[in-house]
């Protein structure tokens, strides 16, 4: 039976939050205008759940000033560490990559585009104490409508191939174990990477909880995800990773 993947409680004070030791990884590709003021507000949302916590920015190959920006903050922040990826190895490998640069017990990840409000951080640790991984999903999308529609079949194909039950597969705001990334592999490159990660959790027992974030409109830089190239490069990592998952037996006794 796969695990439980329950609502998480969605109003929740930072009262009496157990903290977490937190890497934030966030992946970056030509976000010039994005980069700094997401970082910073990492930092600023990070001491309400963490008193030992660290900002990894991933610089996927950008051709912009997105390094030049994400190297000056870490110059001025120890906290803050930054991963170049030379050539742009696509969202998946960003993400693969900040993920194995995490050196802390817990990891969280959104993107550099700063579409969510990192206050609503306290929302996806608290259920900590229930789930093994909180992944959030977006309340009221602000994607134009074509995005919306897309992101709805990805999640209801995704669900349908891989045996997960998640309601906005790919939302850039979760929260996982560090260890998993020591339990499973990745070779998911595209926009698949989010789908391949719970999959593959849920195939070890790992429980998921899921809680409603706020979803905030793009106010600088231009989006990849609807690429035709995005897309279809990530409806063949989905056939592959289906026919791996039914091959595959998970030689790891079920996480509890």
């Amino acid at each position: 039976m796969p695990p439980s993947v329950q609502p998480a409680t969605a109003n929740v004070s930072t009262s009496g939050l157990r903290k977490v030791s937190l890497s934030v990884v966030l992946p970056c590709y030509n976000e010039e205008a994005n980069v700094e003021r997401t970082a910073r507000a990492a930092l600023a949302a990070c001491p309400a759940v963490s008193d030992d916590f660290e900002v990894i920015i991933v610089n996927d190959g950008s051709v912009d000033r997105t390094g030049e920006l994400a190297d000056r903050l870490a110059s001025e922040d120890p906290r803050v560490r930054v991963v170049h990826n030379r050539p742009n190895q696509g969202y998946g490998g960003a993400l693969q990559v900040g993920f194995r640069a995490a050196a802390k017990e817990w990891v969280f990840y959104t993107d550099g585009d700063g579409q969510f409000d990192l206050n609503e951080l306290p929302l996806v640790i608290a259920p900590l104490d229930r789930y093994d991984i909180v992944s959030a999903y977006r309340l009221n999308r602000q994607d134009p409508a074509i995005r919306r529609l897309n992101g709805w079949g990805w999640t209801l194909v995704c669900n349908c191939l891989l045996g997960t039950r998640l309601r906005d597969i790919d939302c850039a705001f979760k929260v996982y174990p560090r260890r998993l990334f020591d339990e499973i592999d990745m070779w998911a490159l595209g926009a698949l990477i989010d789908a391949e990660v719970l999959a593959k959790a849920t195939r070890l027992g790992y429980h998921i909880g899921q809680v409603g974030v706020h979803h905030l409109p793009r106010l600088a830089g231009a989006q990849t995800g609807g690429n035709i190239r995005v897309i279809l490069r990530a409806f063949a990592e989905l056939c592959r990773l289906r026919k791996r998952i039914r091959q595959h037996t998970p030689t790891k006794a079920p996480h509890t």
